[in-house]
């Protein structure tokens, strides 16, 4: 199963290096990464593989969650399908 998870805020130092290392330690697989800086802001977007995860797609949407409340970010998860049923026209 393949996943979508968005991380948005003002920047800093460490961003991806917590999300990703939060992600690695349930299993999850970074298939795909994009992130930019627009000013003092940071935006990214990964595309993730979790059929290794420890955790189901709720567990770790809601962990995402509080890990961004905890550095200061918002993070969501959401399955593939969704995702993309969300932003197709």
């Amino acid at each position: 199963m393949r996943a979508v998870v968005t991380v948005v805020g003002k920047d800093k130092t460490g961003i991806i290096s917590k999300v990703s290392t939060f992600l690695a330690e349930r299993d999850v697989n970074i298939v795909d990464i994009s992130q930019t800086i627009m000013q003092e802001y940071f935006a990214m977007i990964m595309m993730l593989d979790l059929s290794s995860a420890k955790e189901k797609l709720s567990e770790i949407a809601e962990e995402c969650r509080l890990l961004g409340e905890q550095i200061g970010m918002s993070i969501h998860v959401q399955h593939e399908d969704i995702f993309n049923a969300m932003h197709s026209v």
